[in-house]
């Protein structure tokens, strides 16, 4: 049976679950339209993830998006979901932290597999709930007095987190496409606004999912029967986030030509089924949850070590990741641009508007 503390620890800690701060020590370096010095160095890896996805876009994607100002607060915003989780308020703490991860190897008691899950938060978090309602035998106790705000029952949101922004962000498009036609210059540059925002703030969620340690319960040492006896060092976390990358650097511009255009996302189901683009979202965490037992394994064998030298596998390993989270992220835009529906009811009203200034 899993142990409790080891599932639910990272929930009550600060510096827990900051996907990809590995980048700080070469953000800076980065020069992808970056003209601020870095300001914490788990941050930086948020921000480089945004930026190598403004870089994927096509050339005919909206032209304010690739203004400085614009990239830059695309960059900044990388960093705000953390930023939030910087409280002691207990309900901004209970409705962010479980939306930076996704432990699936903790299905199984639910008797839930992956490629079934709900698209629906709520309802799956429901299903979650009448699980362990009807087994709590299956699930280890909860001590309310450790859990303040609520989150140790829970295990992660991301794939949520990430549709529902997604699909934040193609209503965006649709209204700004409507007030493009038809609105005021005021009313363009706040949709404008709105798009950048939403595009900085998804990132932060696509470049969680690009570490492996936040799809898994092993996410601060391997937990559980142990026969290859992987890590359960508690740090592993916190050198992958950011320890290995800030020791060792990385070529960026190595990275960048690695790096593949964004592409429009394809979906087994029309892009207005509630199970697009979730079922592409899971497919994407399941690759990198497929990349966990791969981490310990480089890890045991000393190829992700700050003792040795560079090992060429290990650093492959960790900068594939980020240019993963990167690729999939351009995607997530692309597609919610293209795919933006007309916006029918704001169109109606500003048909009305037009005609009603029309009138003497």
């Amino acid at each position: 049976m899993l142990s409790l503390g080891r599932v639910r620890i990272r929930r009550l800690a600060c510096c827990a679950r900051r996907a990809w701060s590995v980048w700080s020590a070469f953000g800076a370096a980065a020069t992808l339209a970056c003209s601020q010095s870095a300001q914490a160095w788990d941050y930086e890896g948020h921000r480089l993830i945004n930026l190598l996805a403004l870089e994927s876009l096509p050339t005919n994607f909206p032209a304010f998006v690739r203004t400085t100002e614009a990239r830059e607060r695309v960059a900044f915003l990388s960093g705000e979901p953390d930023r939030w989780r910087n409280t002691a308020d207990l309900a901004l703490r209970h409705s962010n932290g479980a939306d930076h991860f996704f432990d699936i190897d903790l299905l199984p008691p639910y008797r839930m597999e992956p490629a079934r899950l709900s698209p629906f938060r709520y309802e799956f978090h429901a299903q979650a709930t009448a699980a362990r309602a009807a087994r709590p035998q299956d699930f280890p106790a909860v001590d309310l007095v450790r859990d303040a705000d609520r989150s140790r029952a829970l295990i992660g949101f991301l794939p949520w987190a990430i549709t529902e922004y997604q699909a934040k962000l193609r209503s965006a498009f649709s209204y700004l496409k409507e007030y493009e036609a038809a609105g005021t210059p005021e009313e363009v540059a706040n949709a404008q606004a709105d798009v950048v925002y939403l595009m900085g703030v998804m990132g932060h969620f696509v470049g969680d999912g690009s570490q492996p340690l936040h799809t898994t319960k092993h996410h601060h040492g391997w937990t559980g029967v142990n026969p290859q006896h992987y890590s359960t060092n508690y740090s592993i976390h916190s050198w992958i986030d950011g320890g290995y990358l800030q020791q060792f650097g990385v070529d960026v511009a190595r990275l960048r030509g690695k790096l593949r255009p964004a592409r429009v996302l394809p979906g087994p189901l029309p892009p207005n089924s509630a199970s697009h683009p979730f079922s592409v979202i899971m497919t994407y965490l399941l690759e990198q949850h497929s990349r966990v037992e791969t981490l310990f394994e480089l890890e045991h064998a000393g190829k992700l070590s700050g003792r040795r030298e560079l090992s060429p596998e290990g650093y492959d390993f960790i900068t594939g990741q980020l240019r993963k989270g990167a690729e999939m992220l351009g995607d997530l835009w692309l597609t919610a641009w293209q795919q933006a529906p007309p916006d029918m009811y704001l169109r109606s009203a500003l048909m009305k508007r037009k005609g009603g200034a029309a009138k003497p």
